[in-house]
């Protein structure tokens, strides 16, 4: 069991290296492409351009590619959504998500051995926490191939699910360790693995309602065009019922004499 321990501690390691490095070389790659400002990177960089006249007004689209947007008027974006860092980044991130799935699968088939060892807690803790992290993961799989900038509804959907199924993941495993204290832990191990959970928690509520309210704004303008929709369909199905109704006959009254 000693060895085992010993011998996966690699994954969390590498884990932990590569995905520091897929934000630091998406960074790099962003600044010395001019794409990001190196200070401020979520702020795009470049001559801020010229209005144009109304004259020289370019369309949205043109034989069916989308314009470009002028550099200096962009929107803030990620250092991840424009190529070529986008492409390493996606890569980067991908690998991540299956280096984490891997370190939650190899801590769940520790703690099941300990428990089985020295019962400690019940298997569903364990059993839960791992199913919390393989989401998790995957959310992570759903920030790297679908970019902020291109799809930002499935992008921030994905951040989220990824956000509070690593909170949850993190708070199961710190009660797990205060359960096995102190036969696999010790206590100073446990209060670090709830501390990290607590700042997690807090780090995460601000951006939950920060993504609620881009889903929401995402999906406003679908809702003002499915309104628009029934309100013609209600108006012209009025229309037709009018136009099948007979028309009604007046009669002219008789008068006797």
């Amino acid at each position: 069991m000693l060895c085992f321990l010993w011998g996966m501690a690699f994954v969390p390691n590498l884990l932990v290296t590569w995905s520091s490095a897929a934000f630091i070389i998406s960074y790099v790659v962003a600044v010395l492409s001019g794409h990001v400002n190196p200070f401020l990177p979520y702020i795009r960089v470049g001559k801020p351009s010229s209005h144009p006249q109304p004259s020289q007004a370019v369309s949205p689209q043109v034989s069916g590619r989308p314009a470009e947007i002028p550099r200096g008027t962009a929107p803030p974006s990620d250092t991840g959504t424009t190529p070529p860092e986008s492409g390493i980044f996606g890569f980067m991130i991908n690998f991540s998500a299956f280096l984490g799935a891997a370190t939650m699968y190899t801590r769940y088939k520790i703690v099941e051995k300990q428990n089985q060892t020295s019962y400690f807690s019940t298997p569903v803790f364990n059993l839960v926490s791992l199913v919390l992290g393989l989401v998790g993961c995957i959310g992570m799989g759903i920030v790297a191939n679908f970019q902020e900038l291109a799809v930002p509804v499935v992008h921030d959907g994905g951040a989220l699910l990824a956000f509070v199924c690593g909170v949850g993941y993190t708070l199961l495993q710190s009660i797990i360790s205060y359960k096995s204290c102190p036969q696999w832990n010790s206590m100073s191990t446990c209060h670090v693995r709830m501390a990290i959970s607590a700042v997690s928690c807090a780090a995460v509520v601000p951006n939950i309602f920060k993504m609620r309210l881009s889903l929401l704004t995402a999906t406003c303008p679908w809702n003002i065009i499915l309104t628009s929709l029934r309100k013609k369909l209600k108006h012209r199905g009025r229309r037709l019922l009018a136009s099948l109704r007979p028309p009604c006959k007046t009669t002219r009254p008789t008068t006797g004499f």
